[in-house]
């Protein structure tokens, strides 16, 4: 349970870029349709749960060379990964997300853009021998899959309000995520 738990914190924090994006993404349909919610949360979901499996496989076969400052490694990349999320939360760019297109040209870039952070929490999960990688990338998925329909939704119900306070959010259970990879290892919890 603790473990399910776990992936679901990771999940929920990994999907909030693409939930940001979806959001903006409604902005830009204007009506709608359950296709638009589809296509995002399809491509979102794909890619978030595709990432952290090529990371696992990466940092997999570097583990061993590694395994005393395996810890200190996934709490690094949690916690950089954690605070960019919060920093990107801030900027005021104008973003391409607003583009109503959801043709590959348009959702590939994105869906690549918003999972690059899923890639790191690969390799750092595969510093911890006793991960379920199967369960995480599961989760993970169908997280983000639902939460980027959520967000197409919202975001065309009502507007940029939630945006940045879900970046915020993914940006702290992520370094949350982070320290308790940290002091579990240091022997603290």
């Amino acid at each position: 349970m603790k473990e399910v738990v776990s992936a679901l914190l990771l999940g929920i924090g990994l999907s909030m870029d693409a939930f940001a994006v979806s959001v903006c993404k409604g902005l830009g349909v204007g009506k709608v349709k359950k296709w638009h919610m589809l296509s995002a949360g399809l491509w979102f979901g794909a890619f978030q749960a595709l990432m952290p499996l090529i990371g696992f496989a990466l940092g997999a076969s570097f583990r061993s060379r590694i395994e005393k400052l395996d810890h200190w490694i996934a709490f690094a990349l949690l916690l950089l990964i954690g605070l960019n999320m919060i920093r990107e939360a801030f900027r005021n760019d104008e973003d391409e997300a607003k583009d109503p297109s959801f043709g590959v040209k348009t959702m590939l870039p994105l869906a690549v853009a918003t999972s690059i952070d899923a890639l790191a929490v690969g390799v750092a999960l595969a510093m911890d021998e006793a991960t379920n990688i199967w369960l995480n990338i599961g989760v993970i998925g169908v997280t983000t899959f639902l939460l980027s329909c959520v967000g197409i939704r919202l975001g065309a119900v009502f507007g940029q309000r939630f945006e940045k306070k879900a970046q915020i959010a993914g940006g702290v259970i992520l370094i949350l995520i982070g320290v308790k990879i940290l002091l579990e290892h240091l022997g603290v919890i």
